[in-house]
């Protein structure tokens, strides 16, 4: 039998292990799509700064038995700041993606937005995000592409793919 996925919200003792799923999707996910120096530059975290990051706005943790295996937030304008699934588990993605349009929904928000990675992208487009902008961001010195993304949340559900 396998363990049963379950999402709740952040605790405290969760920070080492969503630091580690931060850092784990950047190395093996995002490395097809961006070279060694890139992801030398994203694939950092300050435990300090995250411990506060993390208590700043709702959270939501994945976990798979007592394993957590991913996590999402939610700030109150509707952006979707951090989501990140361990490579083993990604498909818990559409799970906490749905935990957080939930939460957005409960407080009144027509809209959730994102800057997605080039990995993350075709998720989002999956889940029904339509592209803003392609844009360049600088992350210690390195220059990444990603995509500014958003949801609707007031328009009837879209034909969404159940494979994620």
């Amino acid at each position: 039998m396998s363990p049963t996925l379950s999402i709740r919200p952040y605790r405290p003792d969760d920070l080492d292990a969503v630091i580690g799923i931060f850092l784990g999707v950047i190395r093996e996910i995002a490395a097809k799509d961006y070279d060694r120096a890139q992801i030398e530059a994203w694939a950092r975290a300050d435990r300090d700064t995250w411990a506060m990051w993390r208590l700043s706005r709702p959270t939501w943790v994945a976990v798979v038995g007592e394993k957590p295996v991913g996590f999402a937030d939610l700030e109150p304008d509707g952006h979707l700041d951090m989501m990140f699934v361990h490579p083993a588990h990604q498909g818990v993605a559409t799970a906490l993606l749905e935990r957080v349009e939930t939460a957005a929904r409960g407080q009144g928000l027509a809209r959730i937005f994102t800057e997605a990675s080039i990995t993350a992208r075709p998720f989002f487009e999956r889940r029904g995000f339509r592209l803003l902008a392609a844009q360049i961001v600088r992350v210690r010195g390195q220059a990444l592409a990603n995509f500014r993304m958003e949801k609707s949340l007031t328009r009837d559900r879209e034909a969404i793919d159940p494979t994620d």
